[in-house]
């Protein structure tokens, strides 16, 4: 490469060269599907070529259930009959195997947009995370470079023509990838006539970055190649986005390329005139300083919550018959956090209908009542203690129940819901026990989750270590569910050293109200989620780290079965 060449009238280090394309990993892949609308329609088909340095690296392709027939006029163009994909795995079981195809790849498409979408859509539905990765599209690619002069069409099949591609494409997955390949590696001989020679610069090169995009690439030169976060700082030195990366540099640079294609952060772009970086010790450091700064920050370009201290709890009301109610204030004997009020108020009537506690809103005195009886009464779902059909001490058996199931002292409300669906099932009113299925489903996982991350939070001080992947350790430092601080030691450095080290410079936390002592749901359940790692180990423990023997946990192979639909009960 011309190492003189200069791009924007600024030279270009040798680290910024990037990579090369004779070294980059690319992922072609083709999918087939019913239509052209990710979620009405389904994948029919994928197929996918790994390839390097021009050497096919390996080849996956599979035929797919789409969970519907294939429409008559796709089986003319594909060949791909409802008969063929009967017997083929559904999209939820070929995504694992698809996804660690192609990690750490280049993926390419031709029109990669509907293949993309398509994926992204499935992984959406099916629980995955769709990859950060580059995209190269060589149709995209195609019009940049081929004039109508050269081709009349940017169509696969005429590219594979005029390229002297060795597979001609046939609307079947595989074909079609292995024919993208040949298009692809006959577009980047001509593209290097003009200078691009490696990844970065067949990104920059895609119509869709604009020169002053281009520019602004050098916002991080300055930024070390480690993980951390990255603030994105507007004219006025306003925090724009937040995010956080394994590697820095890479990571922000990559927002100055072809493969950033989000509108919103393209405008944010725009508007940045300068990049922090906050260098963390591993990632999960960075997730939790990430969540912080958006809390700190509430930056204009961040979806992600910008409030982690946000949640919804159900709490038991104090007066003589107490009901549930749904408060944005965490206190003592409170269940949750829970994520919306929805979801809290959906899991507080199960609880409330399974103890047998009232859902009206009107104080009652306890003595003397005068009330009308409600709808829930006559069916037999509320004692009526408006109307003095229970005492104080007879309505106090559910509070009870209530408060004993939110301490994990005993989950009777939990077998009281169970033995209504057993009952309606047995009546063979399906519907109605798959309704209540569900929503003592998301109770149990309600309360499950309580209990777990209320376990974390109570503990003074907690060391743990995981494996950082080249014989090391990462550590970390937890006070009352909040990392307090967060280190690592290298392969061949002793690491309880290290932890001392960690352990005397780490945050003082003073523990707070409520079932988290004051900490932000969000963080104590990123800190669960790194604990629960495999390979992560205690290093010690300022008191025991247990749930509840009486609270959900029992639950989860009833839970399984109750998600996967296979039981009505």
């Amino acid at each position: 490469m011309d190492v003189g060449r200069r791009l924007d009238h600024a030279q270009l280090t040798f680290d910024e060269l990037g990579t090369p394309l004779r070294d980059t990993t690319f992922v072609v892949f083709d999918l087939e599907t019913t239509g052209t609308s990710p979620g009405p329609d389904g994948i029919t088909e994928v197929g996918a070529v790994k390839v390097r340095g021009g050497e096919v690296l390996g080849e996956f392709g599979t035929l797919v259930d789409p969970g519907t027939a294939v429409p008559p006029e796709i089986v003319e163009l594909t060949g791909i009959t409802t008969a063929m994909v009967r017997a083929a795995p559904p999209i939820e079981r070929v995504l694992p195997a698809f996804l660690e195809f192609i990690s750490g790849a280049v993926l390419v498409a031709h029109n990669a947009g509907f293949d993309t979408g398509f994926m992204r859509a499935a992984c959406r539905a099916h629980g995955h995370h769709w990859p950060r990765a580059a995209v190269v599209c060589t149709l995209r690619l195609a019009r940049r470079l081929l004039t109508r002069e050269d081709t009349p069409s940017y169509r696969l099949g005429a590219l594979a023509a005029l390229l002297g591609a060795r597979t001609n494409p046939t609307h079947r997955a595989l074909d079609d990838a292995r024919a993208t390949v040949d298009v692809l590696h006959g577009l980047l001989e001509r593209v290097g006539s003009v200078g691009v020679h490696s990844l970065e610069e067949l990104l920059d090169y895609l119509p869709e970055v604009t020169p002053a995009q281009r520019r602004k690439r050098g916002l991080a030169a300055h930024l070390p190649s480690r993980p951390g976060v990255y603030l994105f700082r507007g004219p006025n030195e306003e925090v724009l986005y937040v995010g956080t990366a394994r590697d820095l540099r890479r990571r922000v640079r990559q927002y100055f390329t072809g493969s950033e294609s989000r509108g919103r952060i393209r405008e944010m772009v725009a508007l940045a005139q300068r990049v922090d970086g906050i260098e963390c010790a591993h990632s999960l450091e960075a997730e939790i300083r990430e969540l912080r700064l958006l809390a700190a920050h509430r930056p204009a370009y961040n979806r992600r919550s910008k409030n982690p201290h946000k949640a919804w709890w159900i709490v038991l009301t104090e007066e003589a018959f107490p009901r549930l109610s749904v408060v944005r204030l965490a206190r003592d004997g409170a269940l949750g956090p829970f994520r919306s009020q929805s979801t809290a108020a959906a899991a507080a009537n199960t609880l409330a209908d399974a103890a047998g506690l009232r859902t009206c809103t009107q104080r009652i005195p306890a003595r003397a009542q005068a009330g009308t009886p409600c709808v829930l009464a006559e069916l037999g779902r509320c004692g009526a203690p408006c109307a003095g059909r229970q005492s104080v001490p007879e309505y106090a058996t559910g509070v009870h129940a209530v408060s004993d199931l939110i301490a994990g002292r005993d989950n009777a409300p939990l077998w009281a819901a169970h033995g209504r669906l057993e009952a309606l099932a047995g009546a063979q009113h399906f519907e109605q026990a798959a309704r209540r299925r569900d929503e003592l489903a998301a109770l149990v996982r309600a309360v499950r989750r309580g209990h777990r991350m209320a376990a974390l939070a109570a503990i003074p001080e907690l060391v743990a270590a995981g494996p950082d992947g080249s014989g090391g350790w990462e550590l970390v430092v937890i006070r009352y569910g909040r990392l307090a601080s967060a280190g690592v030691a290298r392969r061949g450095v002793p690491p309880m050293p290290v932890v001392e080290a960690l352990v005397a410079g780490a945050e003082t936390v003073l523990p707070g109200p409520g079932p988290l002592h004051g900490s932000a749901g969000e963080e104590v359940g990123i800190l669960l989620r790194w604990l629960a790692r495999p390979g992560v180990r205690l290093v010690r423990t300022a008191r025991p780290w247990a749930e509840p023997v009486r609270g959900a946990a029992g639950w989860q192979d009833w839970l399984a079965r109750a998600e996967s639909g296979r039981t009505p009960v």
